[in-house]
């Protein structure tokens, strides 16, 4: 009896033990530099969870990555058009906000501006956003146009951007983020699809593309902070770490960051769950810990993107809290606009358009 006794308890434990030793995990793909390093390394202190974490480039690279090996990944940072596309594409799991207690620190603007992409927001909350806004060197704006930027007009028409062609321009390799705003500057819904009036937006910024240096994705704020140029337009998120690293590198270079006063578009970077993560309870806890206001701050402080937490603030440096191209006050948010994204053939539409604002092709 007591060597059966003894063998069920061998077999019991054998079983056992690899379950209570298996390594919690949880599986992260988001931006890349959209996070301060530290806090992934402090929530894997105060957790015991390991953090796997990978990066991508671009939004094309997370629903490809996504739909081809739906259980990679436990947790993921869409963009709000992106995000649409996966809920549509079944692809995303509801969240359950009742395992959030730090949900009731979500920013109810985001929240409500996150419904036209999220009905009901039933399956994501917002991790960090921006909007698009122009970025340029002080000194150089002074020799060249004497008084500071605040309209559109002066960036996205031919007249007003002559004066910095010389010195270097470079623009947002994004028509999503570009086509807004000039169908924004005509009078015409910035959320559009109507091909008329796409191509209205298009010609509007074709009279630019002999003044511009480059399109990029992202290159635009290296650029501006190493004086490779004197003028972006581009995200705020990005022209503002252009700022940061040029006050690194000496107190000679003033890069200022604004939103022109006509409104902008307003950029959701998200959070949410795939349908087939493997870690769910995992992903649950580190939502829980982001939401948290001082470590949202610290994502705030690191990337230079404002947090859908809205008292991060109370933890940030009076400038940066304060700062109206992070944090645009009540009236120029309210001028700010989203926009949904397009069907398919649209999309290739828009591509083309964009693909002709930039070559004449």
């Amino acid at each position: 009896m007591k060597k059966l006794l003894f063998s069920l308890f061998i077999t019991f434990y054998s079983v056992l033990t690899p379950a209570l030793a298996a390594e919690r995990i949880v599986n992260i793909y988001n931006w890349s530099d959209y996070i301060d390093p530290s806090v992934l390394e402090d929530f894997t202190r105060e957790t015991g969870i390991k953090v796997i974490y990978d990066t991508y480039e671009s939004t094309d690279e997370l629903e490809a990555r996504l739909i081809a090996n739906p259980g990679d990944y436990d947790l993921i940072v869409p963009s709000a058009t992106a995000l649409q596309r996966l809920i549509q594409a079944d692809a995303l799991q509801l969240l359950d906000r009742k395992r959030l207690a730090n949900a009731v620190n979500i920013w109810p603007e985001l929240d409500n501006r996150l419904k036209r992409f999220d009905p009901n927001n039933a399956h994501a909350v917002n991790y960090l956003w921006s909007t698009i806004g122009i970025g340029y060197n002080a000194a150089k704006l002074k020799d060249r146009a004497g008084k500071p930027i605040a309209s559109w007009d002066q960036a996205l028409r031919p007249e007003g951007l002559k004066r910095f062609s010389d010195c270097g321009v470079e623009i947002v390799d994004n028509p999503d983020e570009v086509l807004p705003i000039a169908l924004n500057m005509l009078k015409i819904d910035p959320n559009s699809k109507n091909l008329d009036q796409l191509r209205r937006a298009a010609d509007l910024l074709s009279g630019l593309r002999r003044l511009v240096k480059k399109f990029h994705v992202f290159d635009y704020s290296n650029a501006l902070a190493f004086g490779e140029t004197c003028f972006a337009v581009g995200r705020t998120g990005e022209i503002l770490q252009a700022r940061a690293h040029a006050k690194e590198m000496g107190p000679d270079t003033d890069i200022v960051a604004v939103l022109p006063n006509e409104g902008s578009l307003m950029i959701l970077d998200n959070l949410a769950i795939p349908r087939n993560a493997p870690h769910v309870n995992e992903a649950y806890m580190f939502i829980d810990y982001l939401l948290r206001p001082d470590v949202a701050a610290r994502n705030v402080k690191a990337t230079n993107y404002a947090s859908g937490v809205e008292t991060a603030r109370n933890f940030l440096d009076p400038a940066l809290a304060n700062d109206p191209a992070l944090y645009p006050d009540q009236a120029t948010l309210a001028r700010l606009f989203t926009v949904t994204s397009a069907d398919q053939p649209t999309r290739q539409n828009i591509n083309r358009l964009w693909t002709s604002v930039k070559t004449g092709r």
